[in-house]
């Protein structure tokens, strides 16, 4: 049983790379550069030209720790074991014998070189998996920090340490050529530089050392203030330029010629740059980072300098609130903790985008270039509305500890210029010694108007495309304590407000006349409304939730069996369910119209935010200390599910968080080895027999022999003839013929028709050969024999063949298991599917009497089923597949 009857994972939105350096491959068929960035457990692979992805590999049992890549394969490291990839996304290999975890790899010719914590050296076999050599270093005197291989040095490595020495080694004969001194200073990075015999030495300090290391003799020497080096590259494309990149998120552009420094990019990344490589031939550079950016730089500028020409990025941080933005359901709205604000498509990555970073000073920051100096705290309310979106903006944000509420447009992808500031409002508020922050926000139906709470207790109307003040509920004050939801129904008639202290308090919209006020047994968190059907959730402090009726204004439900503080809630889209998140990792759904809960499932981390598709398809959620989105399928909409109320001793289930792929492609690793594949990029021919555990094979028989089968006796009622037949007349060169795929005539025999019964007409009174065959059969040969027969008769004549397995018809109960081990034959090889489809759906129509009182007969009944369902859900899987490939192509714009 699954840990949800509701949900299941579908896939992560919002990952593009980690703290892993990106490696790059070149396809020679397609002539594209691809580069391969670390997402945690699993990695991306992405092509140079648009940035469009173009594989996920499988999921590995946990984190991976380095990549390494050649023109064929993928190399991964996940603790101390190592995997390879062929075409970036099936493992074919592991490489087992670290006894710790491996953090570095680096391929050379046909071998394959890992480098553990413990700087313990292994050099693979790729192909046979067969250990070439180990080698052993002692940390305390050379602790492996990084590896390169000088080109045209014939089997020979340069190995890095954190103690600053560097060592070159012959691989073939496990021997020490030389050791270089070092500069005193950790080594983290080295790199070929384009001349032979000089390797580029990144330092701990800063430092970037040209070196030539068949003298020992240092060519240049650069210093970056910032900090260490972490990467380097270089253009091979007739510019003697040099680039590396900082822990700081900087990058220094370097001249070789004139042996300085040339221009500088600041703020590349929001973190340290980890991966970079420099295209060859050409005037593009690929930068990763641990900020969740993929980057490509064009060096097309007069002084050098790269820009920035595409990219791939999602949340640095991870996300406070997320909420399905339209009512399609394909885009969602995400605001997380590095103050942008973020839409993630459903559909396709293509159509993600950023609205900005929250700034005080937008155009002033953007023309300085300070992007941390006027940066807003992070978003943690905010609303948005659809109807006016071409017009001005639509959407309201509230900043986590500030009075001011900005503005956001989605169809223009920008922060707005407006700013609602309570201080401006109130110029008496700062003098009583208490700092106003705006609390919460709320947008109309219509999208003309915006309220805003305070914790002062005030709540404001605003008009969005004006700006102007509209006024404000309540005498002095809406409440006597902060304000922590408003909602405004969907003919904007009444204004719901909550008070921290449990009021809710109902006004007119336009008035601003108070209606009602109902007190709550706690104070209250947050609210929730639900346009459509006007049911308010309204989440307490002490750990239950409320629904309340805006028509009756009175609580309806009351949901109290949470353990921990709710975190968040959303409604299904015809309000019947109310899904709930809290801070035990628990995600529960509850039934409205009967009260009570029917499913709840846990996840690894606990949520932060969760909201239910507007079409009902998917639930996001987003996670504390986690950069992703993940859309949870509801198994509701495309198969049958019990939703009756869970038990009271009912214990949840951990369910595994999807990943980056679709639930149909994304799987784990296997546990024992697969066979390894060809090298070639194309995959061998798969014959009819080679297929026929993944497909099903038809009989092609005529539609007329099977397809009526259960529809036999109408056939007959609306064939009856409203006449008595007649006798033909005499035709002797006419002799009446046996239905069937040979012709065969039928010798009538004489009888007395004074000693036959007209009751014993049509009754079999003896088997018949195909029972005879079907009453004996043990092996394939004989059950070949029956379906051959079986494909002789017509409908008529197999409807009255299976009649005759009853026990009332002259058959028996040995007879009828016998058939059902024929079809479950039939299933098991899947061929002639649709004739064993038909001959199982005529006999339980027939006997299904004597089927359920027979308990043998049940037992294999289920068996079959259990074999027909895993036959059918792995056709249904491609037939959805391929009907959305279809559907997608149909729809592209090219």
């Amino acid at each position: 049983m699954s840990a949800s009857k509701i949900f299941t994972g579908f896939r992560a939105l919002g990952y593009v790379s980690n703290h892993v350096p990106l490696v790059t491959r070149y396809q020679e068929k397609v002539k594209e550069h691809y580069v391969i960035t670390c997402v945690g457990k699993a990695f991306h692979t992405y092509n140079c030209s648009k940035l469009g992805i173009s594989n996920i590999s499988d999921t590995h049992p946990d984190e991976i720790s380095c990549l390494a890549a050649n023109h064929h394969q993928v190399f991964t490291a996940c603790q101390n074991i190592i995997y390879c990839f062929l075409r970036g996304q099936q493992v074919i290999r592991k490489y087992i014998g670290h006894k710790s975890a491996v953090h570095i790899l680096l391929t050379f010719s046909a071998h394959l070189i890992s480098v553990d914590e413990d700087s313990f050296v292994r050099v693979w076999n790729i192909k046979n998996k067969e250990l070439y050599l180990e080698m052993s270093f002692d940390n305390k005197q050379f602790q492996v920090t990084s590896v390169v291989h000088p080109v045209t040095y014939l089997n020979k490595v340069l190995f890095g340490s954190a103690q600053g020495t560097l060592q070159l080694w012959n691989l073939k004969s496990n021997k020490l050529i030389y050791t270089f001194p070092g500069w005193n200073s950790k080594v983290t990075v080295l790199e070929q530089a384009p001349a032979v015999d000089v390797i580029a030495v990144g330092l701990e300090d800063g430092r970037i050392i040209v070196h030539n290391i068949r003298y020992d003799e240092s060519v240049m020497k650069f210093t970056q203030t910032w900090a260490p080096v972490t990467t380097i590259s270089f253009r091979s494309d007739g510019h003697p330029i040099m680039v590396s990149g900082s822990a700081s998120g900087h990058m220094a552009v370097w001249d070789l010629e004139e042996n300085r420094i040339k221009c500088q990019v600041r703020d590349a990344h929001r973190s340290s740059i980890t991966g970079m490589y420099c295209l060859p031939s050409e005037p593009l550079m690929v930068t990763s980072s641990g900020d969740n950016t993929l980057k490509i730089w064009i060096f097309d500028l007069p002084d050098g300098s790269p820009r920035l020409l595409r990219k791939r990025e999602g949340h640095s941080s991870p996300p406070l609130k997320i909420r399905y933005y339209g009512e399609n359901g394909e885009n969602l709205l995400s605001a997380g903790l590095d103050s942008t604000l973020r839409s993630f498509s459903l559909v396709h990555d293509k159509h993600n985008k950023s609205l900005g970073q929250a700034s005080y000073y937008k155009k002033k920051s953007k023309r300085e270039k300070l992007k941390d100096k006027y940066v807003m705290p992070p978003i943690f309310d905010f609303a948005a509305e659809v109807r006016r979106e071409s017009d001005w903006d639509n959407i309201v944000a509230c900043h986590r500890g500030s009075h001011l509420v900005t503005t956001w447009s989605y169809l223009r992808s920008t922060m707005g210029d407006r700013k609602f500031d309570v201080y401006k409002q109130r110029k008496e508020a700062k003098d009583d010694g208490t700092d106003i922050t705006a609390t919460s926000v709320a947008i109309t139906s219509c999208g003309n108007y915006c309220l805003l709470g305070y914790s002062s207790g005030h709540v404001d109307v605003f008009n969005i495309q004006s700006g102007i003040y509209r006024g404000s509920y309540g005498e002095e004050k809406c409440h006597v304590c902060a304000v922590h939801g408003i909602a405004v129904d969907a003919n904007n008639q009444i204004t719901v407000t909550a008070g921290a202290d449990g009021t809710l308090k109902f006004w007119k919209f336009k008035s601003k006349q108070l209606l009602k006020e109902l007190k709550l047994d706690s104070y209250i968190a947050k609210i929730l409304l639900h346009r459509e059907s006007s049911l308010l959730a309204v989440s307490l402090n002490n750990l239950s939730v409320s629904i309340v009726d805006l028509q009756t204004k009175n609580v309806i439900r009351v949901f109290s069996d949470h353990q921990h503080q709710i975190t968040d809630m959303t409604f299904s889209p015809d309000a019947r369910w109310l899904i709930t998140s809290s801070m035990d990792s628990l995600v529960r759904t509850w039934d409205l119209p009967s009260g009570r809960l029917i499913d709840c499932f846990e996840v690894d981390t606990p949520v932060s935010s969760v909201s239910m598709s507007p079409t009902g398809i998917f639930l996001a959620t987003s996670h504390i200390d986690d950069i992703g989105i993940y859309l949870w399928s509801n198994k509701t909409l495309y198969q049958q599910t019990s939703l009756s109320a869970l038990s009271d001793d009912f214990v949840p289930k951990l369910i595994s968080a999807p990943t980056t792929g679709y639930a149909a492609e994304a799987s784990s690793l296997p546990e024992d080895e697969e066979e390894e594949p060809m090298d070639d990029a194309e995959s061998p021919f798969k014959s009819p027999d080679q297929i026929s555990n993944e497909l099903v094979t038809l009989s092609l028989m005529p539609n007329s022999r099977w397809k009526n089968l259960l529809n036999l006796d109408v056939i007959r009622l609306r064939n009856k003839p409203k006449q008595p037949p007649k006798k033909p007349k005499a035709a002797p060169f006419f002799l009446p013929t046996i239905p069937g795929h040979d012709i065969k005539f039928a010798v009538e025999k004489e009888r007395d028709e004074e000693t036959t019964s007209r009751i014993s007409v049509g009754l079999k009174t003896h088997l018949s050969e195909t029972g005879k065959l079907l009453q004996n059969a043990n092996n394939e040969d004989d059950y070949l024999k029956i379906l051959d027969a079986f494909k002789e008769m017509g409908p008529s004549a197999i409807d009255l063949e299976i009649r005759g397995f009853g026990v009332e018809d002259g058959g028996s109960e040995i007879l009828m298991y016998q058939f059902l081990k024929f079809i479950e034959y039939l299933l098991g090889s899947r061929k002639n599917y649709e004739l064993a489809q038909s001959y199982l759906g005529l006999f339980l129509q027939i006997h299904f009497t004597e089927i359920g009182t027979n308990a043998k007969l049940c037992e294999l009944i289920k068996q079959l089923h259990q074999q027909h369902v895993q036959v059918w859900h792995e056709l249904q899987r491609q037939f959805a597949q391929t009907n959305c490939l279809i559907d997608y192509l149909r729809a592209a714009n090219y």
